[in-house]
């Protein structure tokens, strides 16, 4: 079997898995009452409409994803196909990159599972607060960080940088890693706000990154982002306008944790500045507002992140699905290009 066949079953059964447990947990979550709370003093008042829709559904995310990337593993073992047929170095951080990114996602999850299981127990949109989500971020940032420095021989860290070559880190390691870190699986939390768009703009994110793996040849990396790709794939069977479940902090957490892990598996985070342009554009629009409203006490945005902005502009929902997703289409193509063209695969 070649090796990148288990990209495609690894899609393949993120997406059956993620689709068909539609079946399953939406009725539960119905029956458990686990239904969004919509505060539409805060929000577009039609978003009243989604009020009690099924939330949390992140948690298929969890169960499909670890089941796509065991089942590529466990095949490509029964058909004696190595998994990391090109390296010659030590192993081990190809490994920390399929285990140890899938590890740090599934810890953000728990983090974003409590956030959720708070706000539909308590009936409202606040549940942990800032500092409480933050701290354990923070606490799995440091460890995912910690395993791929060790993993990656400590004193041999590197970035690559398009265009520049691969730079040696230093110190800079840690707070650079942090800070991007931290700044993007809350960037990909702010795009989940409206039916069909988190999960369409990860799905282009995750293409692109798989691409980039399979031009690396790095199986690693390939197999966790196609199994992105199927996962974000099925859950937007249930999640397309309009929304008959929505994926929670439990699914935005988790899909942050994919998205910079993938980053850092190819050894380039500075990449997600144009995959993840929709990312850096939701994130960036709510920290422009916040700053324009506390010194200039005026508004920059209608509302933020900027999906809302362009819904009080009178945009329906899936025309900003469509152009957010062809945007995140187009800075994923052009990171592709970027990689290629900038010595990545030399």
């Amino acid at each position: 079997m070649n090796v990148y066949t288990a990209l495609g079953i690894s899609c393949a059964v993120g997406f059956a898995v993620t689709a068909l447990l539609g079946f399953v947990l939406i009725p539960v979550l119905h029956k458990l009452k686990f239904g969004q709370n919509i505060l539409t003093t805060i929000g577009p008042k039609w978003h009243a409409k989604k009020q009690g829709t099924p939330t949390m559904y992140g948690i298929a995310f969890v169960v499909a994803t670890i089941a796509a990337v065991a089942v590529a593993v466990l095949t490509c073992k029964l058909t004696g196909t190595d998994i990391f047929p090109y390296y010659d170095f030590d192993r081990n951080k190809e490994l920390t990159r399929l285990w140890g990114g899938l590890a740090f996602a599934v810890c953000l999850a728990l983090i974003g599972f409590t956030d959720d299981y708070i706000k539909v127990k308590k009936k409202r949109n606040l549940g942990l607060t800032e500092a409480q989500k933050t701290v354990p971020q923070l606490a799995c940032i440091a460890a995912y960080l910690t395993a791929m420095w060790v993993s990656g021989g400590q004193n041999d860290i590197t970035m690559f940088i398009p265009m520049v070559g691969s730079v040696r880190m230093g110190w800079f390691y840690w707070v650079f890693g942090i800070c991007v870190m931290y700044g993007a699986v809350n960037a990909v939390n702010f795009t989940d706000g409206i039916d069909g768009l988190c999960g369409s703009v990860t799905l282009t994110a995750g293409v692109s990154f798989t691409v980039m793996a399979v031009m690396k040849q790095l199986t690693s990396v390939g197999i966790l982002t196609s199994a992105l790709v199927g996962v974000c794939a099925g859950y937007l069977v249930w999640n397309h306008y309009p929304a008959k479940v929505m994926m929670g902090d439990t699914g935005s957490m988790f899909l942050g944790g994919i998205i910079v892990a993938a980053a850092y598996g190819l050894d380039c985070p500075v990449i997600l500045l144009p995959v993840g342009i929709v990312y850096v554009a939701e994130a960036l629009s709510d920290l422009l507002q916040i700053a324009s409203v506390r010194l200039r006490h005026k508004k920059i945005f209608k509302m933020a992140p900027i999906h809302h902005h362009f819904e009080l502009c009178g945009w329906k929902e899936n025309k900003i699905v469509a152009v957010f997703t062809l945007v995140g289409l187009a800075g994923g193509i052009f990171g592709i290009l970027l990689m290629y063209f900038g010595g990545y695969v030399m």
